[in-house]
C-alpha cells in the first residue's frame, strides 16, 4: 500500500498533537511525516507533493479539493503569543509591514485586519531571512511561532507587540482557526479515526509532552492550555469562513 504523505507545522506549537502520532507504530507504518514551516508545508500540499498537512487555512483559497480531517488544529481564542506585529510606533504610524516569509495565514490576517479593522494602509513588502533586524522606525513586521518569544524577551517593553489573534477576537467577536488537518483528496476512513485518536494523546500528557520538549523562555503548560485552543469546532470553522471571505476581498 502506498503510503500517506503527512505534513506538519515545526513549531513548538503541534508538538501536543504530534506527540501520539509519533509514537504510534502501526500509524507511522502507514505514513511519510514532513516538518517544516507553515507557508512551505501549505505549498506543498497546494502543489500535491503531500496528501494532508497541519496547514495554514488560507491556503484552500488556492486548492480545487479540500477536506478538514481530524478534531484538532491551532487555533486560539484572544491573544495566542506566537502571531504578533511588532512596531516602534503605533498602527496609526506605520508606513510599512514586513511579512514573515514562513507564515501565510498570519500575514493574510495582517491584511484583513489593517484594511476592515484598523482601516490604516500600509506598504507590504515579503521579508527576507533577516528581516526582524529591519524592524524599525515606521516599518513593522509581522513575526510567528517560536520566533515570537524570543522576540519578545529581547525587544524594548516600550515598544508595540499586536496580538494577531487577540485583535481578530476584538474584531468579529470569534475564535481564530489558524492551520488545521487538511487534505488535498479523500483519504481512507480508517487512517483518519487512527490519526484523530494519535493527535488527542498528546493532549492528554501534555506534562510528557513539556518534559520532551524543554523551552525555558516560555511557560509551555501556559502555551498549550490557555494560549491555543486545539480543538475544531463550529465556532472555529465560522471564522475561517469570514476570514477567507476578507481575504478574498484584498
Amino acid at each position: 500500500m502506498e503510503k500517506i504523505r503527512v505534513a506538519a507545522v515545526s513549531y513548538l506549537n503541534t508538538k501536543p498533537l504530534l506527540y501520539g502520532i509519533k509514537r504510534d507504530n502501526a500509524l507511522m507504518q502507514q505514513m511519510d511525516l514532513i516538518e517544516d514551516y507553515p507557508s512551505k508545508i501549505g505549498q506543498m500540499l497546494v502543489d500535491n507533493e503531500v496528501d494532508m498537512g497541519l496547514i495554514p487555512v488560507a491556503f484552500i483559497l488556492q486548492m480545487s479539493e479540500w477536506h478538514i480531517y481530524s478534531d484538532y488544529c491551532i487555533g486560539s481564542v484572544g491573544p495566542v503569543e506566537t502571531v504578533c506585529l511588532f512596531s516602534d510606533v503605533p498602527i496609526e504610524k506605520i508606513e510599512k509591514v514586513l511579512l514573515d516569509y514562513q507564515s501565510f495565514s498570519s500575514v493574510n490576517l495582517c491584511k484583513v485586519l489593517l484594511k476592515n479593522y484598523w482601516k490604516k494602509e500600509v506598504v507590504f513588502e515579503e521579508a527576507s531571512d533577516n528581516y526582524i533586524d529591519e524592524i524599525g522606525g515606521t516599518t513593522a513586521g509581522v513575526i510567528i511561532g517560536d520566533r515570537v518569544f524570543e522576540q519578545k524577551a529581547v525587544v524594548d517593553p516600550k515598544k508595540y507587540i499586536y496580538d494577531l489573534a487577540d485583535e481578530w477576537t476584538i474584531f468579529t467577536g470569534l475564535p481564530f482557526l489558524m492551520a488545521a488537518w487538511i487534505a488535498n483528496k479523500v483519504l481512507p476512513q480508517d487512517f483518519i479515526e487512527k490519526f484523530n485518536v494519535a493527535n488527542k494523546m498528546g493532549l492528554d500528557n501534555l506534562d510528557m509532552v513539556i518534559a520532551e520538549n524543554p523551552y525555558p523562555t516560555y511557560d509551555l503548560y501556559k502555551y498549550f492550555t490557555q494560549d491555543i485552543s486545539f480543538t475544531v469546532d463550529e465556532k472555529k470553522l465560522q471564522a475561517m469562513e469570514l476570514f477567507l471571505k476578507l481575504m478574498k476581498e484584498l
